[in-house]
């Protein structure tokens, strides 16, 4: 979405299971897992380093210090929300998705304090400008409304928030496409 969105050009390399099974790129990826980002001579791993890479890189990482020390805030907290929710997923999804999906709107209300605080809600979620911290936010909650539809009714700002970002005109063509309708959401598991 951020390169997309950003008018960025890249080539994504998908790896199926099976392949990544039974071929040597697993032992050939610095930690054995993917994402592998590759900037000309500068080989990334991990999800948020390439972020942070990004936003650097793009100028997406807030126009100060203390923007971007807000950005990191706002992304970690994503990513607390994405290692519960992946524990759901892969661990517990039949027994837990009720419990989850009900705690959900009170683990999300920080976003909606974030946005109530910078413009009313009518911004990004720090700042005047778009972060990376958005793009994952906006990726987090679009794959939370296929796990639990309506999950935003009670979170007014959060909900306006994925429309504007989603109405972007290139992230809007992006959410479009092939590449994105057909990519998986929580690894092929039926929601």
């Amino acid at each position: 979405m951020l390169l997309a969105d950003q008018g960025q050009s890249w080539k994504e390399e998908v790896v199926p299971r099976e392949t990544w099974m039974q071929s040597p790129l697993k032992a050939s990826c610095l930690y054995g897992q993917l994402p592998k980002f590759q900037d000309g001579d500068l080989t990334l791993y991990q999800s948020n380093a390439i972020l942070r890479h990004l936003g650097r890189t793009l100028g997406l990482y807030g126009k100060d210090a203390r923007t971007a020390a807000q950005v990191d805030m706002v992304n970690d907290g994503v990513e607390d929300l994405r290692k519960r929710c992946s524990h759901l997923i892969h661990h517990n999804y039949e027994e837990g998705k009720a419990q989850y999906v009900q705690e959900l709107p009170g683990r999300l209300k920080p976003f909606e304090t974030l946005l109530a605080q910078n413009q009313g809600g009518q911004a990004f979620i720090v700042g005047d400008q778009i972060s990376f911290a958005d793009y994952n936010l906006l990726d987090f909650l679009l794959a939370h409304q296929l796990l639990a539809p309506g999950c935003l009714d009670l979170l007014p700002l959060l909900s306006a928030y994925v429309a504007r970002l989603s109405a972007r005109p290139k992230l809007k063509a992006f959410l479009a496409s092939p590449e994105h309708v057909n990519r998986p959401v929580f690894r092929n598991r039926k929601i």
